[in-house]
């Protein structure tokens, strides 16, 4: 598979910047970059350059991940949205409501299908007021549905797709999931 290079905008890779990266790991990334180059990590899977990074550098466990996916990126290894098990995208909107009526409105099966018109879903694991895990219409992606109490009457909801075939379906989701939480908040 043919991947795009993902631009690099401010030194900002894996949608972290230098001052960040330096901030927890002690380096920017054209450092931890030429560090990885010198030892052939182009050529090395993920949980190898994780693992050197780790156990040869010092760098903690999520710094490990958040480097090693900014290298991929970098480098023409890894698609933006990339992961492990597919693509994956997020949409969020913040709504001037209680939480619990937004969950409410999530959890009721008829008020999600005005939500999400034509794409019946399996729910896997629900939390009241805390989280809705799912599986896709499509029976291969997943969803997870995360609700935060923003204070003062507030709420903030978080739809996170998973398991995505491929980059163009990435971008489709994550225009889908926008569109959506923005019907939601003016039928609310």
């Amino acid at each position: 598979m043919e991947t795009a290079k993902i631009k690099q905008t401010e030194d900002r890779y894996g949608g972290i910047g230098d001052a960040a990266v330096k901030a927890k790991t002690g380096k920017v990334w054209r450092e931890w970059f030429a560090i990885l180059d010198a030892r052939g990590a182009a050529k090395w899977p993920h949980p190898d350059i994780a693992r050197y990074l780790s156990d040869k550098q010092g760098v903690p466990d999520w710094w490990c991940q958040m480097v090693t996916v900014g290298y991929e990126q970098a480098r023409g290894l890894r698609q933006k949205h990339e992961t492990s098990e597919g693509y994956q995208v997020s949409a969020s909107k913040t709504f001037q409501m209680p939480l619990s009526a937004l969950y409410k409105a999530w959890a009721d099966g008829k008020s999600r299908a005005k939500l999400i018109p034509g794409h019946a879903i399996t729910v896997r694991t629900a939390n009241t007021d805390k989280n809705i895990r799912a599986l896709w219409s499509d029976g291969a992606s997943t969803i997870e549905v995360y609700f935060y109490d923003k204070g003062a009457g507030k709420c903030q909801v978080v739809v996170q797709h998973s398991k995505l075939p491929d980059a163009a379906k990435a971008d489709e989701m994550k225009a889908y999931w926008k569109d959506a939480l923005e019907r939601l908040k003016q039928t609310l």
